[in-house]
């Protein structure tokens, strides 16, 4: 008797490594105990136990066997053995124990299956926000970076070639240059703070949205490329984003054709309608045909615009330059 209740009680050691082992060792012991006609104990709580634990850590199969091996083979055994002292009653109410110890840990391995699956999908939503966190610094270094060296490199252009034959013409482009690397940076730390992990105070976002488009357009033109702003339908407050996103859109619009386009104008037109801001970016570049070479600023554009529910499409203008429009949803 004492070997038996050791066996169930010992190999509860081993539940969480070998749950089902353990709980056919405490079925095995158990049902022995029983056939043997030791007393009525704590020798049930052994298979109790294991058999709670198995099918809520999902091995449901094997803890209903269990426990459907344990009722049969004592009925069972008990009907072969000759001992008829159990009413029908009493079979009965074995047999209704055991199956509400099975559906109680059904209940509770329901309900840790939703504890895990909850966790997991909070899990991918953090990893997916990280990622989308990720994409828009990314795309904010992008922009700023590419505008701002662009510039540097037509200003440096344009002073180097000055510099010798009308030095005083080049103190202009070494101003513009100064002030596009001042604005980099103070860009880039406003950027790069968003990532910083200190008590220092630091800007969340980085500032900019459409107030700052007429000093975009200023510090463009000084680049050689001259720029005209035409503004239809009211003015009205936007959403962060949208302010950003439309901001970041004009400004990869004029870095690309700074750097790409030989033009010598571009036209941004802006329109605020009721459901839609829809942005127009052209320029007077050569005559070309045929639909415009995507690279990795016209997708960023493209990605920006998709994000906010709207649509970015680069075109050809009707004297060959490019044309990028985009519809962004209010």
């Amino acid at each position: 008797m004492v070997v038996l209740l050791l066996i169930g009680s010992v190999s509860l050691y081993w539940l969480r490594t070998h749950p089902i082992p353990v709980l056919w060792a405490t079925v095995g012991s158990t049902l022995v105990y029983m056939l043997m006609q030791y007393p009525y104990g704590p020798v049930i709580f052994a298979f109790v136990i294991a058999a709670f634990t198995v099918i809520r850590l999902g091995h449901r199969l094997a803890g209903w066997i269990g426990i459907a091996a344990l009722y049969v083979g004592h009925v069972g055994g008990r009907l072969i053995l000759g001992i008829n002292e159990d009413g029908v009653y009493q079979v009965l109410l074995v047999g209704t124990c055991f199956v509400v110890l099975g559906f109680t840990a059904e209940l509770f391995r329901a309900h840790r299956d939703r504890v895990i699956a909850a966790a997991r999908t909070r899990r991918e939503a953090e990893l997916r926000k990280a990622g989308e966190e990720r994409l828009r610094i990314a795309q904010e270094l992008h922009d700023v970076v590419a505008h701002h060296i662009s510039l540097i490199n037509v200003q440096a252009s344009t002073a180097l070639h000055l510099v010798d034959r009308q030095p005083e013409q080049a103190g202009p482009a070494l101003a513009a240059i100064k002030d596009a690397s001042k604005e980099a940076l103070v860009e880039l730390r406003s950027i790069v703070g968003i990532l910083r992990q200190s008590d220092e105070s630091a800007p969340r976002q980085p500032v900019a949205g459409l107030e700052r488009l007429e000093h975009l357009v200023s510090r463009t033109s000084r680049a050689g490329l001259e720029v005209h702003t035409i503004v239809h339908g009211d003015p009205q407050p936007l959403p962060t984003g949208l302010d950003r996103a439309a901001f970041r859109i004009i400004q990869e619009s004029l870095t690309n054709i700074v750097r790409h386009a030989r033009a010598n104008a571009a036209t941004v037109r802006i329109q605020y309608g009721e459901e839609a801001l829809v942005l127009q970016v052209d320029d007077d570049g050569q005559s070309l045909t045929g639909p415009p070479k995507e690279g990795n600023g016209i997708i960023g554009m493209r990605e920006r615009a998709t994000a906010l529910g709207g649509t970015l499409t680069a075109t050809r203008t009707p004297a060959g330059g490019l044309r990028i429009t985009a519809h962004l949803p209010l």
